[in-house]
């Protein structure tokens, strides 16, 4: 058996029914009563419900009611050493990818200090510039200072021999 042809189609905007009351209608159910009768007259709609119960010289809550006791010698220790070790600098912990590193020192072993030979080495797969070469020899100086040093000293030992 069929649907009625009234259920299937669109439902249409109806003019005649005032918008505006209906959705008042509602907001009222969807509040709770609220039983006593002078904190009913006293409420205004238009307030926030903290506004309200502050303007009655009610609290929403128990924080910030009650006072903490300040501990000030074991804050001010605290304080004193977060102070310190937020000055103390830590590791850094940036390391170079095996790649780079690679890369680097072939670079370096290759063409010492001279850039623009290195952009037009072969094995510049990424066609890197100059200075973006130099920005990853740097880079490596700073992730790696003692493996650094060890590489260049084991080029100039080689060198001599």
């Amino acid at each position: 058996m069929g649907k009625i042809k009234k259920s299937r189609n669109r439902s249409k905007f109806n003019y005649n029914k005032n918008k505006k009351k209906l959705k008042k209608k509602i907001r009222r159910k969807e509040k709770p009563h609220i039983d006593c009768p002078q904190i009913r007259k006293a409420w205004d709609e238009h307030k926030t419900v903290k506004q309200n119960l502050q303007d009655m010289g009610l609290s929403l809550g128990t924080k910030g009611m009650l006072p903490i006791k300040n501990k000030k010698a074991s804050t001010k220790l605290q304080s004193l050493s977060m102070e310190v070790e937020a000055s103390l600098r830590g590791e850094s912990r940036t390391t170079c990818s095996t790649d780079m590193t690679e890369y680097v020192q072939y670079m370096v072993k290759e063409h010492n200090e001279d850039y623009k030979a290195m952009a037009r080495d072969e094995k510049n797969y990424y066609q890197d510039t100059p200075k973006q070469i130099k920005r990853k020899v740097e880079f490596y100086k700073r992730c790696h200072p003692k493996e650094y040093a060890a590489f260049i000293a084991s080029l100039q030992s080689q060198k001599s021999i």
